[in-house]
Parts: C-alpha cells; sequence; structure tokens
C-alpha cells in the first residue's frame, strides 16, 4: 500500500461516469423502452441477462417467494430482522411533521408534508447480491409513507436458478408486495416511463453498474432519483494508538466492493502507516475477493502521512468521504472539527460494517466528494412538501403595497395590478 503525503496523493478524486459508448447504449436502451414497452424489455433482458421470459413472468409470484425462504438459513431470517427493527426505528426518528403558524393579523402559513405515491428501488446483481441495500432502500420509503413501493432486480442474480433468494426474502422481510425480475438500464427505463406491465414510478433509487447509473441520469426529471452513486470509499483518521490489524481490515472491507472503490488512511504516525501497510498485504493473501481488493488498493489506495491530527481533520474534510472513521484517543474530541463526510464511525469497535449491515443509520450515502453538499439516503427524500398560504384580508391591506413596490421593480405589471384591483375593491368598499 503506498504512503505518501496528501500533496503527492491528490486530494480532488474526478470520476467519469460513463465513457462516449456507454451513455450512449444507455440511452438507447431508454429510448428502446420508452418507445416500445414490455417489447423492449424483455428483449434486452434476453441479451443482456441472459433470460428470455415472456411478460406473463415479469413478476416475481408469491410461490417464488414462498420457495426463497426455504433456501436461506435461520441465522439470515433471525439477523435481516433484527437489522430492519434497527433501520426502522433510526428512520422514525427523522419523520416530520406538516405544520401550520398562525399570525394575529389573520395570516396562516404553513407546509404540508406528503409521501411521494410510487416509488421504483434498484437492487443489483453482478458482482455480488445485496440484501442489506433492499433495506436501506425500502424501510425509509415506508416510514415516509410512501403507500405502492416497487422492486426490480436482474433475473439471475442467484445464477441460474434466478434470483437470488437472499433479496426475495429481505424484500419480502421489508413488506415489499410488488417485484419484477427485469434489471439494467432496462429496468430503470420501465420504472421511469411505464410499460405494459409495470406502472411507473415517482422516484427511482438504488446502486447499479454504468449503465444503471447512467439510465438514471437519463430519466431524472421524467422521475426523481436518489443520487449518480459513484464507487465507493473509506477514509480512516488514526492516531499512533489505533490497531493497525483493525484499519486494515476496515480497509480492505472497502476494497473488496469494486476494483475502483477507495480506501485510505490518514495518520500522523509513520509507525501505524508502516504497520497498516504491512497488515493490509498480509490479510489481503486470504481474502476470497482478493483480485477485486487488489485493484482498488493499489490503485485507489494510500497511507498519507499528515504532521498532526489537524491537519489530518484538513485532509478528511478535503476528500468528504462516504465513510470516515475517527480511531483516535478520544475520537468525540475531534467529530465538532468534521464538516464532510457521509457516515462517521466513531472508536475500534464501530467498524464500518456495523453501519453497513446493522446498526440502523442507512448506509446508501454520497460518494465522489459528494459528502459536502450531499446526505445519506433518508425519509425527507420520500417526502415531497407543499406550502401554505392563507392571507387575510386585513394582511392583504397591511402589505399589499409593498408587495407591488417589489413587483414593479421587477416589471412584472401583471403581479402588482392581481394586487392593486384587490386593494381598491377593498377600499372602495370602505
Amino acid at each position: 500500500m503506498r504512503i505518501m503525503s496528501p500533496k503527492d496523493f491528490g486530494l480532488k478524486r474526478e470520476v467519469e461516469y460513463g465513457t462516449p459508448e456507454q451513455n450512449k447504449a444507455a440511452l438507447d436502451i431508454v429510448d428502446g423502452v420508452k418507445k416500445e414497452g414490455d417489447a423492449a424489455l424483455l428483449r434486452f433482458t434476453e441479451q443482456f441477462d441472459g433470460s428470455r421470459l415472456t411478460a406473463s413472468q415479469l413478476r416475481v409470484t408469491q410461490e417464488d417467494i414462498d420457495a426463497a425462504y426455504g433456501l436461506v438459513d435461520e441465522a439470515f431470517l433471525i439477523a435481516i430482522r433484527e437489522a430492519a427493527a434497527n433501520i426502522r426505528k433510526f428512520h422514525e426518528k427523522q419523520l416530520r411533521n406538516s405544520w401550520m403558524d398562525l399570525q394575529p393579523d389573520g395570516t396562516l402559513l404553513g407546509q404540508i408534508m406528503r409521501p411521494l405515491k410510487r416509488v421504483g428501488v434498484y437492487v443489483p446483481g453482478g458482482k455480488a447480491a445485496y440484501p442489506s441495500s433492499v433495506l436501506m432502500n425500502v424501510i425509509p420509503a415506508q416510514v415516509a409513507g410512501v403507500p405502492e413501493i416497487v422492486m426490480v432486480t436482474p433475473p439471475a442474480t442467484g445464477g441460474k436458478e434466478g434470483i437470488d433468494p437472499f433479496i426475495l426474502v429481505a424484500a419480502a422481510e421489508a413488506g415489499v408486495k410488488e417485484i419484477y425480475r427485469v434489471g439494467g438500464a432496462q429496468a430503470v427505463a420501465a420504472l421511469a416511463y411505464g410499460t405494459e406491465t409495470i406502472i411507473p414510478v415517482d422516484k427511482i433509487c438504488g446502486p447499479g453498474n454504468i449503465y444503471v447509473a447512467l439510465a438514471k441520469r437519463a430519466v431524472f426529471g421524467v422521475v426523481d432519483i436518489d443520487s449518480i452513486a459513484g464507487p465507493s470509499e473509506i477514509a480512516v483518521l488514526a492516531d499512533a494508538g489505533a490497531d493497525a490489524a483493525y484499519i486494515a481490515a476496515d480497509l480492505l472491507s472497502q476494497a473488496e466492493h469494486d476494483e475502483m472503490a477507495s480506501s485510505i488512511l490518514v495518520t500522523p504516525s509513520r509507525e501505524l502507516a508502516d504497520a497498516v501497510a504491512a497488515e493490509v498485504e498480509r490479510q489481503l493473501a486470504d481474502l476470497p475477493r482478493q483480485a477485486i481488493a487488489r485493484s482498488s488498493i493499489d490503485n485507489y489506495g494510500a497511507v498519507l502521512l499528515v504532521e498532526t491530527l489537524a491537519e489530518g481533520i484538513d485532509v478528511v474534510n478535503q476528500l468528504a468521504p462516504e465513510h470516515l472513521e475517527i480511531l483516535t484517543e478520544d475520537p468525540m474530541k475531534l467529530l465538532a472539527y468534521i464538516e464532510n463526510a457521509g457516515a462517521i464511525f466513531l472508536g475500534p469497535y464501530s467498524s464500518e460494517p456495523v453501519g453497513d449491515y446493522f446498526a440502523g443509520p442507512n448506509h446508501i450515502l454520497p460518494t465522489n466528494g459528494t459528502a459536502r453538499f450531499s446526505s445519506p439516503v433518508n425519509v425527507d427524500d420520500f417526502l415531497k412538501k407543499s406550502s401554505l398560504i392563507y392571507y387575510s384580508k386585513e394582511a392583504l391591506m397591511a402589505n399589499g403595497d409593498k408587495i407591488m413596490t417589489l413587483a414593479r421593480h421587477e416589471g412584472l405589471e401583471g403581479h402588482a395590478r392581481a394586487i392593486e384591483i384587490r386593494l381598491e375593491k377593498e377600499r372602495d368598499i370602505h
């Protein structure tokens, strides 16, 4: 693992969202589904997933779900149910109510919170299947009150046997009633525009490969999307007293996600830097996803040596990492100085997988430095807000001239006259 200064590493990571060829391919798929509906959806499913389906086979049946329960072990069921309870409890604390504020002059102002009607959740297949992502997308939407949640996932996440049974069980445990065996850019297009079989949604969320990301970008505006996620990231801020084995394991927990994942240690301790670099090599030797993790560590991993922890905090804030672990003598003391991070893990026993799977906070986090202005997926992502304005006659009479002044200052006479006609009528009456 490379040991270097932050200056030599470069703290801004540029991620290209697809080649011109990939962008064109994604747009062609989206356009095909938009124009042809189920016919294109089935054609692309056979072309890219190798699954020949009919329209009647797209929707997962209750029999499929029941069969999936017979393929998962009891330990998984216990863990997924407790994780779901933790996630639900955490997100319930985020829920906000509508409010109204009545002023003495009769003015009533407020905000009405309403859930989106229909949300589409994309659950990827590919290099790994992620039942945990089902919970992290579905439960905040449920807490927000979304009445219709539909899930799509590639038809062969579990290999030739079909959809991974752990994904189906996670969906059933989360309460999803509508699931389709379709993935890729074609699934995104079906959710956005609808087909003969799939009713369109208001928002699409969930991670996927580059074609899924590009398709989400293409349909944004027709529907809302959560984000266009980049590769996963972890930064660990540690002092000399931190455990090198813990740090190495946590860096590799992200590196095994993807060849482009980024795992970075920031420390003022040269001794710790050397120990972690050696420990990464030792642990990599028998990691099942060694090839992926090796590529990630070699190309995007680093140990950044800083002079002080204060400089380390500066570096972390510039990185704005998706995940940040603080492994210092007093991590709570440093928390006030952390400005940019998707999720912050404090102390040696708060390993990043604790948040990925079980603790309760959402693991769908801003990547590629976007923690500077973005937040984890939360209940608000599934709510829409309407402003409420009721002006009394007294309030309009008192403030109408000021409103007309501002309207005419902007050259919008029609706006001014909409107020003026009311003022003149009321003044004539009196």
